[in-house]
């Protein structure tokens, strides 16, 4: 590799899993369509489970099931808040894809990592530069926008970004290893997983099996979907800035945007360009400043 050269093989390779988790991410919808039989909760139950299988097997192959045991008592407290997190984010994008909402799911990864930015400098500490400051603004106006057009808050979208930012701001503050963390996080949950199940067995409201043995293989592949993206965007993390990896996280929003209009046939209406637009710009205005800040950064 010579020194002329743009990109290293070892960024490339993280640009092939970055590119990965949030094309994964764009078309997760499409997945939950093999699961539309189910209700939101019990996709969320069997989400849990078979996750924690899937982590389980990962971390066995690696050898570090002992790892799961050694983090401090307070490690397990914050794990088990990002845990719920993460389950209502997932309730809240099953419920909303089942309903029809599918372009207000976009609105809200669109916004994350502007509402990540906010709750860093709220509660981290951490100060914006001033067209920062303008990226955050625009976005507000857009949710503005939304709110006053539509009639009504936009509860999907800003439910879904501030699970998710606050998910993020737990999880950075713990600095626990992707696969790990994921495996304790539905180790954790799966007890109250374990109750809703049962609770749903009780009432009759188990829906899993009407498809017969697919029905559960779709409900089980659940556990692969969500966490393989989580585990491609952690190898893309260590292996490119965080300035390139930023520019990549709006892939997943775009594809699922055109999902919503061209696939589930939601329509666009014409206050959303309003919406989108003044997102878009923000977006545009907080990737391009932090490129730049990055290169008068010394190496």
């Amino acid at each position: 590799m010579t020194e002329t050269s743009r990109f290293s093989a070892e960024e490339r390779t993280g640009a092939l899993f970055a590119l990965s988790a949030y094309s994964l991410w764009g078309v997760a919808p499409l997945y939950f369509l093999l699961v539309e039989f189910s209700l939101p909760t019990e996709i969320i139950v069997h989400r849990v489970f078979w996750s924690l299988v899937f982590m389980f097997a990962i971390l066995w192959f690696r050898g570090d099931i002992r790892a799961l045991f050694q983090l401090p008592r307070r490690s397990y407290g914050l794990l088990a808040v990002s845990g719920a997190l993460l389950a209502c984010n997932w309730w809240t994008f099953v419920w909303a894809l089942q309903n029809d909402r599918v372009m207000e799911t976009s609105v809200g990864y669109y916004i994350n990592p502007l509402i990540s930015v906010l709750l860093g400098v709220l509660v981290l500490g951490e100060r914006l530069r001033p067209w920062q400051w303008c990226a955050v603004v625009l976005a507000g106006l857009g949710m503005a926008n939304e709110i006053w057009s539509a009639g009504g808050v936009p509860v999907v979208g800003l439910t879904l970004a501030l699970t998710f930012g606050f998910y993020g701001l737990v999880r950075k503050a713990l600095g626990v290893e992707a696969v790990q963390g994921l495996a304790i996080e539905a180790l954790l949950m799966l007890p109250i997983a374990a109750v809703v199940f049962a609770y749903l067995a009780q009432s009759g409201a188990l829906q899993g099996l009407d498809p017969g043995w697919i029905g559960i293989f779709y409900l089980a592949l659940g556990g692969v979907v969500t966490s393989v993206p989580l585990l491609c965007f952690n190898a893309a993390a260590v292996r490119l800035p965080l300035v390139v990896l930023g520019m990549f996280q709006y892939l997943a929003p775009s594809i699922t945007l055109l999902l919503a209009v061209f696939y589930y046939g939601e329509h666009f209406h014409s206050y959303k360009w309003v919406t989108f637009g003044l997102i878009w710009v923000g977006l545009l205005v907080f990737t391009v400043e932090g490129a730049l800040a990055s290169r008068r950064v010394p190496r």
